[in-house]
């Protein structure tokens, strides 16, 4: 049994490290997928935003990082993070160099500290995907990433539009030293996103945009600047840094002589418009969410946010992110075909949304993004995955509400942790990328099952189905009848009873979800171990 064990343990290793090698070579600037929800447009009256982090070299932990107060001139570390160096038999994975540090705010709030930090204990929410934008505007003189400016952002902002000034300020102050990306950032009441590019080689600050969702609209990022021309007088909807003209002038990539009007995303990211991994999930996204718009999907521009056909539930959302083109000519399976017992042609169990670029190869698969620059909003390289609720209608305590998902969406499970929470279920706050292979680290129950799910897709698939989603309907049942009696308790002046029982919840469901992935690899390990 031992030797059994280690043969195990050395499989599912080595299969999480050679998904997670393949990113970094053939998905540079094609990670992360974030869509935003405004009040109107949600089905409860939330406003949403969401994430997922798919670059799997993100650490695979998370916990409740408390509010803290700092004495006048305590300072903040600030890191360079960069590719760690590749380790034989070791999982690919950043690390940070500390390059400086900025003054620390004399209180921050609490927050939800995954990778990208996303949730606060005011219902101030972020989002996060990578767009890149023109290589001219790298500097690396500036001392904030985009993970930094998250945790920034939710240690000292309560507000969306709060947030965008101070990334403004924080920005111009100490320079950005990152990629070019997109926050999308929410409130209680609004959701904003918001693109930054560096100012250019050897120069300190930053140069961005941002753009409000209508209430009643959905909107998308998916690697790909959508903010296109934009209305500084409109305060309502527009915000910019001081230079978004000017530097754009100066580097000549736009002139205002010239009478066209100025186009933020082609002037600063012209290559993302072009990018189909980018474009397709922009319209996978509204024709789930807006089929009656029939945006073609060859289209080079989308708007850049839409009315959805009806309101947009919890439901919708997880159902979105775990789409791969199933049912559209853009599926990449559907060229791996078998015949069925009545001699009809069909995909075959074999094949998966999930292959690598030798496999789709091998099978001559038309519609894969590592062959022809796509990829679905489902990808087996998401380390985690956020959809994260704001709600006016309830106090922060139970407003704030983080479904947090971990690797492959399309064979996980999204489990409720409000943002006020004490704590974190142990294997939650593990890094499965330190551990390597172990049972102590919830993504590691995910990620094998995630694994196992995809080497005969087509019949695996409906066991994983079978097993979580009665779990996540619970979930979603049981949430609403904890928060009526949270709610309840804190009407009572009973606030640490009620965010007790928040945490209470949320640790059970985060170890339900656990327990139940790790029964199921169990499952399919058994049931289908001799048909590989």
């Amino acid at each position: 049994m031992k030797k059994v064990f280690t043969l195990l343990l050395a499989f599912f290793t080595l299969n999480a490290m050679a998904q997670s090698m393949s990113p970094d070579e053939e998905t540079q600037g094609m990670e992360c997928t974030t869509i935003t929800v405004g009040k109107k447009a949600s089905k409860d009256g939330s406003v949403m935003t969401s994430h997922t982090d798919d670059s799997h070299r993100t650490r695979t932990n998370v916990w409740v990082e408390p509010a803290r107060d700092y004495a006048k001139g305590d300072m903040q570390k600030m890191y360079l993070r960069r590719w760690a160096p590749k380790v034989e038999g070791k999982m690919p994975k950043y690390e940070n160099i500390e390059i400086g540090e900025i003054p620390q705010a004399e209180h921050t709030y609490q927050f939800l500290n995954t990778a990208y930090p996303c949730m606060n204990e005011k219902q101030l929410a972020i989002g996060e995907s990578t767009i890149g934008g023109r290589k001219e505007l790298q500097s690396d003189s500036g001392l904030v990433d985009c993970q930094r400016l998250c945790m920034l952002l939710l240690q000292r902002c309560s507000t969306a539009r709060q947030a965008i000034r101070t990334a403004g300020e924080l920005l111009k102050e100490y320079g950005w030293n990152d990629a070019g990306e997109c926050l999308t950032i929410a409130d209680k009441n609004e959701v904003w996103h918001l693109e930054i590019y560096g100012p250019g080689k050897g120069k300190r600050g930053a140069v961005w945009a941002a753009q409000r969702v209508p209430d009643d609209h959905i909107a998308v990022n998916a690697n790909a600047s959508t903010i296109k021309e934009i209305n500084l007088k409109d305060k309502d909807y527009f915000m910019a840094s001081d230079n978004v003209y000017s530097l754009a002038e100066e580097m000549g990539w736009w002139s205002k002589k010239s009478g066209k009007p100025f186009n933020f995303a082609y002037a600063y990211a012209p290559q993302s418009r072009t990018m189909l991994a980018c474009r397709r999930r922009e319209w996978r996204v509204y024709d789930l969410l807006a089929p009656s718009l029939k945006l073609d999907p060859n289209a080079e521009n989308y708007p850049f946010s839409v009315k959805p056909d009806s309101l947009v539930s919890i439901e919708d959302m997880m159902r979105v992110f775990k789409d791969y083109y199933e049912g559209t000519e853009y599926d990449m399976r559907k060229n791996l075909t078998v015949t069925d017992k009545e001699g009809k042609t069909v995909i075959s169990p074999l094949a998966n949304p999930f292959m690598k670029a030798d496999e789709l190869a091998l099978h001559k698969v038309n519609g894969g993004w590592h062959a022809l620059g796509e990829r679905s909003i489902a990808v087996h390289f998401t380390v985690y995955a956020t959809i994260l609720q704001c709600r006016n209608d309830m106090p922060d305590e139970v407003g704030g509400l983080c479904w947090l998902e971990l690797d492959n969406v399309a064979s996980s499970i999204y489990v409720p942790f409000y943002a006020n929470i004490t704590d974190m279920p142990e294997t939650y706050k593990t890094c499965g990328r330190e551990t390597g292979f172990s049972r102590k680290a919830a993504w590691w129950a995910f990620n094998r099952l995630g694994t196992l799910a995809a080497k005969r897709w087509g019949d695996i698939r409906k066991t994983v189905d079978a097993d979580l989603k009665p779990l996540q309907a619970d979930f979603i049942k049981q949430r609403a009848d904890i928060e009526t009696q949270a709610l309840q308790l804190i009407q009572e002046g009973k606030r640490a009873e009620a965010i007790k029982l928040l945490t209470t919840f949320s640790n059970q469901c985060g170890n339900a979800a656990v327990d139940k992935a790790w029964e199921t690899g169990d499952l399919i390990w058994t049931t289908f171990d001799g048909r590989w």
